[in-house]
């Protein structure tokens, strides 16, 4: 059975394989290069200092997949809004991990009082999109070329939900 848990620095090591497994081999993350631990660790005391969540979901004590959430954009007027970003493993997707990490960020934003939850996800990605949107989130925009990997441009498209 898959819990869903906040992440600690001991998950850091499995979070950057799924992290850096998505820059390698997904179209999920617009970098190129993949990190070290480092930059991970960083990452989370910047994430969790800024009184964000950083969740995983584990499942036999092994780390399926992470989410986070964080500001939308670095502006006052959108301090109520926020942008989440969920990564699972390749081996355990399909599986649940991710619809139990959204609903998790979802309940946490909520009860943090945040208005609204945006998601910019790959216009090619269906699989996100789809959990997105089974969880009430709904398109907003799409951008065209937007970004470029893999040798290619990159539709951006972005869905928002209602939070409360």
């Amino acid at each position: 059975m898959t819990t869903i848990r906040p992440a600690t620095e001991a998950d850091l090591t499995a979070i950057l394989a799924i992290y850096n497994d998505a820059v390698s081999n997904t179209t999920a993350i617009w970098n190129d290069d993949v990190v070290d631990l480092e930059n991970r660790i960083a990452w989370f005391r910047t994430r969790t200092g800024q009184g964000f969540p950083v969740f995983v979901a584990v499942e036999d004590q092994t780390v399926l997949g992470y989410a986070s959430y964080g500001d939308f954009r670095p502006f006052q007027g959108y301090r109520l809004t926020v942008e989440n970003s969920i990564y699972v493993d390749g081996r355990a997707r399909g599986k649940g991990a991710g619809s139990a990490l959204l609903a998790a960020l979802i309940e946490h934003a909520t009860a943090a009082g945040k208005h609204m939850m945006v998601a910019g996800i790959t216009a090619d990605n269906d699989v996100s999109l789809r959990l997105h949107a089974r969880q009430g989130f709904i398109e907003t925009a799409r951008m065209p070329e937007l970004g470029y990997k893999f040798g290619r441009f990159l539709d951006l498209v972005f869905l928002q939900r209602k939070l409360g």
